[in-house]
């Protein structure tokens, strides 16, 4: 009799697992890299060719199902999915499909990394001229946010492409360019999925080039003025990043700085052209979990961060490995808490002063846990509908640990809200892709042309086809 309750027990158990694991495949859940809105999804579909995406479109409409689009699902806070949608997984889409090494373009399906390009323009000595700091994202996800990076004479990416092919919601296919349907062109460009599915896109390389690390100290006061003067009017330094300190010993004031400068001798760009990895990640992940814990581990982060910029003055770099990190050492891994980030845009001439601001708003804030903050140069641009450089800017880019409870993301909520209030009030702006922290309100002060993008999402998917939650959740 045990015996036979014991196997009864084991035949429930079983069925228990196989319903679960069911469940969990008809309503699979998706998540960004921060954890904080885990969306259950109808189901997760992908394509390799056209035919098979545009099938999905159509039998998508025929069912009435929404369609949210995904790559490696980086932009955090999870807007670009949808609960209940079919999320089409667009990584198996990834071919090279042309390159011209003579006109420097290349096109490529969406789903390609920026890592995938690199591998295969790097033997002719190109490169990319836009893309983040790190090469994980896909072609895709990276036009669909608009994103910028560290080159200070190549701004947003929309600046770099051509034209691309855009999947709509009727399931045609649509060349898109300056020249054609241009109205798509600057709606679909920091559209975050919205308006149908970019298939390839063709896009400007430039020359790879040897670089020359120049490495300087500053004070948060000197850096506009320094900036102006002797980096953007300087023709030699084509990138540069900057750090400013969130360390007690120097909160808000001491700023090391990065420029890559062209070196002199571009006859040895071979010796250093071999595509590289980061290496020594747990150094770095030790001393950022330090910062995490307490004010002593931020100071130490600072200088050890400080320290080793430093000692990298002098040295040589190719643009292509200068636009490759792929950043694992901040990988975050917490029972109750995550990172997440945040990006404001301020106008150069309104740095010191909002630094000014920032610093007294934190420094009454002593439960926002800031980890790192990096600085970049962004030019205007107000070509895409949703532009966030509404004239030249600095971009401020913060690491942020915080917790995952209910009460600790509004806490989170409500003092990030300020921080864009103080930016909004320095002629600033935020970057959309993080978390939906931001009011109606704000996002309509830092993105003027909101209501006509929502307009342009009518007019090409009146059907609301492709969803996400940022949609849902400012469109009114």
């Amino acid at each position: 009799m045990k015996k036979i309750f014991v196997l009864i027990s084991y035949l429930v158990i079983f069925a228990l697992s196989v319903t679960a694991y069911q469940a969990k495949l008809s309503s699979p859940i998706a998540e960004d890299k921060g954890h904080l809105l885990p969306v259950a999804l109808k189901s997760i579909a992908s394509g390799t060719t056209d035919q098979e995406l545009q099938q999905l479109v159509k039998t998508a409409g025929k069912n009435d199902d929404k369609l949210s689009i995904a790559g490696m699902q980086h932009s955090q806070g999870g807007q670009t999915l949808y609960p209940d949608a079919i999320m089409v997984d667009m990584k198996p889409y990834n071919k090279i499909l042309s390159f011209n090494p003579g006109q420097k373009t290349i096109t490529v399906q969406s789903g390609a990394t920026w890592d995938d390009i690199q591998k295969y323009i790097n033997p002719y000595h190109l490169a990319l001229k836009v893309t983040q700091s790190q090469n994980i994202f896909t072609v895709g996800g990276s036009l669909s946010v608009n994103v910028h990076g560290r080159d200070i004479r190549h701004h947003a990416l929309i600046e770099t492409v051509q034209s691309f092919r855009l999947l709509t919601a009727e399931g045609s296919i649509l060349q898109v360019s300056r020249q054609e349907n241009q109205e798509l062109f600057t709606s679909v460009i920091g559209g975050y999925g919205l308006f149908g599915i970019i298939l390839d896109v063709t896009l400007e390389l430039t020359d790879d080039k040897l670089y020359q690390y120049e490495t300087k100290e500053v004070n948060y006061r000197e850096y506009d003025s320094y900036f102006t003067k002797e980096v953007l009017a300087n023709d030699q330094v084509k990138m540069h990043l900057a750090r400013i300190s969130v360390a007690p010993v120097s909160f808000l004031t001491d700023m090391y700085l990065t420029n890559y400068l062209l070196a002199p001798d571009q006859t040895r760009l071979e010796d250093y052209d071999s595509l590289k990895r980061d290496s020594i990640i747990a150094l770095p992940k030790f001393f950022l979990g330090l910062a995490r814990i307490n004010d002593s581990g931020k100071n130490t982060f600072w200088n050890v961060q400080r320290t080793y910029t430093m000692k990298t003055d002098g040295k040589l770099i190719s643009r292509n490995n200068s636009m490759r990190s792929d950043s694992t050492f901040m990988d975050y891994d917490h029972a109750s808490k995550t990172e997440t980030l945040q990006e404001y845009f301020v106008p150069v001439n309104e740095f010191a002063d909002y630094i000014d601001d920032l610093r007294s708003m934190l420094e009454k804030e002593k439960d926002f846990n800031l980890l790192n903050i990096t600085v970049r140069y962004v030019e205007k641009n107000e070509e895409a509908v949703m532009s966030y450089a509404k004239e030249d800017m600095f971009a401020l880019v913060m690491l942020i640990n915080q917790g995952t409870s209910k009460k600790a993301v509004k806490e989170t909520e409500a003092f990030i809200q300020k921080m864009i209030d103080l930016t909004l009030a320095h002629q600033g702006s935020y970057y959309l892709p993080y978390y939906s922290y931001p009011s109606s309100l704000q996002l309509r002060e830092a993105y003027p042309r909101t209501e006509e993008f929502f307009k342009l999402k009518q007019k090409y998917d009146p059907e609301e086809r492709f969803m996400n939650l940022f949609y849902k959740e400012y469109q009114e």
